[in-house]
């Protein structure tokens, strides 16, 4: 054998033994969860719901955020160098970015590494004035009275050409590459928590909608700590670490009672976040099978355990001792969202402001038997709700009462005859007042979790003398019907994004029929004041309209609030520093896995 040939195979045999003691790489952490109901897709400005939120909350980065343990609410810096500068008025907000901010790589910014600029807020404000977007938050960010911005989307409108992106506008502008100016048309004193939300307004570029058009839901590119790497639509997605995130350490301002914060705050502080390298989510919408999928280690959280499975999992409010015994960690909270029923008021059934017809829907809420709902398909894991104002928002009083509530049959049944809704043919059923059929439609999902509740509905309904018919399709289904109109009663949940009660009022208010206001109410009446409301600091006089506008809802009953609910978390062990958010969709990159668990599936 020649020299160089042997000195070949000593190099080749010394590559093979250093592949063979070279230590393996250490096991990706992934969490994995499941969502109960299917997303719709990942472009901030075209969502409303939470679970498609909970994902783009992750990908794109807003201004501001919530800080991740204190309590009740803390808004501190995302992409933001600090907190906003603002005029005495509140009509001024002077933000300053962060430098050395970059999006996530993509074939859009044609090889080059594309900063986050002031000019991409710009433009991700603009998005939801843009008819083509058809953004369901449009009226949210419309009221905020961002100088210039419905000028610019009535031109759009009027002409029938495309929103024009390149027109400078008063209210929202860029001062130089890092700063950002909104000039709004009133006093906006709570405008900071429009900016804390990554998963509507967090920063997209323009070249990656206008690479991606038609399919923006499917792209989504932001400078979070998270990408999308695989997704299935309805059934699965999987995000994993985006590589150019730049350096963010752990921090945060537990309360100071607070142990387990102040546990979790020295354990990690400091640390390069996210922690984990991937998200896996399921979409499982029987809550049976997202059960035992967790309980097989097929997912280490289970974000929200089912109803049905609370008995079990937390027997009279404490973590199960076979659970227990196998250090499962459970977490309980009421949740700041309300859960209600719509009732359509386009639809020439249960519609309109006329006598007959508020007194229909208030004999409808007064014959649902919220308790049974509680102590039934919930479990005992809600409180009623007596109006749309949430837990932990302004306005929200635990001992204010109002007929929401109430389960009185008889007095249903009184309402109904005193209306003219009358079995005038003897078959047990009532007619409409001009003697037509009255018969309800319901909206549900087809799933062992909402069929108890179309047996409740059925069963209070009857009692009544009402028909109920019952529509059944999926999450996203539904919702798309809604949003349209298509529908005479359908009931479903909201959960606060921010602090404030503004959501949760919006969803009456008329500007906002075919965004928020799922109900399309509209009272004069009640607008007026919601506009006071918005331009009012917290405090007496902003209380004293806010409760007036609760008491014009109770009276014409556009919906029929039924719960506050109690949320459970349950997680494996290996699992640490959770918390659920009060407000806001993040906390992937605040837990951490244990090696050995992260890996098995």
């Amino acid at each position: 054998m020649s020299l160089r040939a042997a000195a070949l195979a000593l190099l080749i045999g010394l590559t093979a033994c250093q592949r063979a003691t070279a230590p393996a790489p250490p096991p990706e952490k992934v969490l994995r969860y499941a969502f109960p109901a299917a997303e719709t897709g990942f472009d901030p400005p075209q969502l409303a719901d939470l679970y498609s939120r909970m994902v783009t909350g992750h990908i794109f980065e807003a201004l501001y955020r919530y800080d991740y343990l204190a309590r009740p609410f803390l808004v501190v810096p995302d992409t933001a160098a600090g907190l906003p500068e603002v005029s005495t008025d509140q009509r001024t907000w002077t933000i300053r970015l962060q430098p050395g901010i970059y999006f996530a790589d993509d074939p859009a910014f044609k090889g080059r590494k594309r900063e986050l600029v002031a000019e991409d807020y710009v433009y991700t404000f603009k998005r939801f004035f843009d008819p083509a977007v058809k953004s369901p938050l449009f009226n949210s960010y419309r009221q905020e009275g961002i100088l210039g911005l419905e000028a610019l989307r009535e031109r759009a409108l009027k002409s029938h050409r495309a929103f024009d992106y390149d027109t400078p506008v008063e209210g929202v502008r860029a001062l130089d590459r890092y700063t950002i100016l909104f000039r709004l048309a009133e006093p906006r004193p709570r405008f900071i928590f429009q900016l804390a939300s990554s998963g509507a307004c967090g920063a997209v570029a323009r070249e990656v909608i206008e690479a991606y058009r038609g399919h923006e839901m499917e792209h989504p590119v932001g400078t979070g700590p998270f990408m999308l790497e695989q997704w299935r639509r309805s059934s699965f997605i999987r995000l994993v670490r985006n590589p150019g995130y730049r350096t963010v350490t752990y921090d945060a301002h537990p309360n100071a009672d607070d142990a387990e914060g102040q546990a979790w705050l020295a354990r990690f502080k400091g640390r390069r976040l996210p922690m984990i390298d991937a998200v896996e989510i399921s979409i499982i919408e029987e809550n049976q099978p997202r059960w035992l999928s967790f309980l097989n280690h097929e997912a280490n959280l289970l974000y929200g355990i089912p109803e049905d499975f609370t008995p079990q999992a937390i027997p009279h409010g404490r973590l199960a001792p076979n659970l227990a015994r196998r250090h499962f960690q459970a977490w309980r909270a009421l949740a700041s969202d309300r859960y209600m029923a719509y009732f359509n008021m386009k639809d020439p059934v249960v519609g309109g402001l006329d006598p007959a017809h508020v007194a229909l829907r208030r004999a409808i809420s007064l014959g649902v038997d919220v308790a049974r709902q509680i102590s039934g398909p919930r479990h005992g894991q809600a409180i009623p709700a007596q109006t749309v104002v949430a837990p932990f928002n302004f306005g929200y009083d635990p001992d204010f009462k109002t007929e929401a509530s109430d389960f009185d049959p008889a007095r249903a049944n009184a309402l109904l005859d005193l209306y003219g809704y009358l079995d005038r043919d003897g078959d047990g059923w009532r007619e409409q007042p001009d003697g037509s059929p009255l018969v309800l439609e319901l909206r549900s999902q087809p799933d062992s979790f909402y069929r108890q509740f179309e047996e409740i509905w059925l069963r209070d309904m009857t009692r009544l003398g009402i028909r109920l018919t019952v529509r059944e399709a999926q999450w996203p289904e539904n919702l798309k019907a809604v949003r349209a109109g298509q529908y005479m009663i359908w009931q479903a949940g909201y959960t606060n994004a921010s602090p404030d009660a503004q959501i949760g009022l919006e969803q009456m208010y008329g500007p906002s029929i075919g965004g928020l206001n799922l109900a399309r109410f509209k009272l004069p009446a009640y607008d007026a004041l919601y506009d006071e409301v918005e331009a009012l600091p917290d405090g007496p006089e902003r209380l004293e309209r806010l409760r007036r506008m609760l008491q014009l809802a109770t009276a014409y009953a556009p919906m029929k609030l039924l719960v506050h609910r109690v949320v459970n978390d349950l997680a494996w062990p290996e699992l640490t520093g959770f918390r659920r958010p009060a407000f806001g969709v993040q906390f992937w990159e605040y837990i951490d896995l244990t090696a050995p668990a992260a890996a098995a599936h």
